[in-house]
């Protein structure tokens, strides 16, 4: 790949996707972000463009979003999207439009988050989707797909999580007893994921890899 490179970036309002964006605004190998928001992002860098669209009409907007790199980091949960309609609506639906989409204008890259425990089998309703999606993510013609499973996200949300708020309280004490294989299950900091993820967009391999929460970690650690 040859850099500087374009970024489109769908996601930028979330814990994950708001870290990528100042992260790529650094980073000299990047020349525009495209970050496809619903509502205006407000001051961002003079490297973002800011593009706000009806998520609902994703394909109709394929030739301003074309990029190299595309990058989502969507992601809600039933709670939050109200029920499990709206929750499949964002995770799987709009996610692979703007899959779609990648693979449309021939980008040569898709990054996305998807979590731990993804299985398009499972009797969760949660997992279900979220492998349902990875599934026919694979079935795309993109050379290079990069997936990302985290265990419990850290971080401070706009929105309150009780649960998550509890997680990060004790996840200075838990993390430390999981090990070997139970790595995977360690709750993982946004701006870790974050940093995982510039460097996959920055390293061209082609082929679809998946990364677990221990995984993501050692790439964020990289020096």
């Amino acid at each position: 790949m040859i850099y500087p490179t374009d970024v489109c970036l769908v996601g930028a309002t979330g814990l994950v996707g708001h870290e990528l964006l100042l992260i790529l605004s650094h980073l000299a190998e990047i020349d525009t972000v495209k970050a496809v928001t619903r509502r205006p992002l407000g001051k961002v860098p003079s490297l973002v463009d800011n593009i706000i669209l009806n998520f609902d009409k994703l394909e109709d907007y394929a030739e301003a979003l074309k990029a190299p790199v595309f990058v989502c980091c969507l992601g809600s949960t039933i709670k939050q999207a109200g029920s499990k309609e709206a929750f499949r609506k964002v995770d799987y639906d709009y996610v692979m439009a703007f899959a779609r989409i990648a693979e449309k204008v021939k980008a040569q890259k898709f990054l996305v988050i998807s979590a731990m425990g993804a299985d398009a089998e499972s009797s969760f309703f949660y997992n279900r989707v979220k492998g349902e999606m990875e599934r026919d993510l694979k079935d795309l013609s993109i050379p290079q797909i990069e997936i990302f499973r985290p265990s419990l996200i850290l971080g401070k949300r706009k929105e309150e999580r009780k649960g998550e708020e509890f997680a990060q309280k004790i996840s200075p004490y838990l993390n430390p007893l999981l090990v070997g294989p139970f790595k995977k299950y360690r709750p993982i900091k946004a701006t870790d994921i974050a940093k995982a993820m510039a460097i996959a967009i920055l390293n061209f391999q082609a082929g679809i890899h998946t990364y677990k929460s221990d995984q993501i970690q050692n790439i964020a650690d990289q020096k």
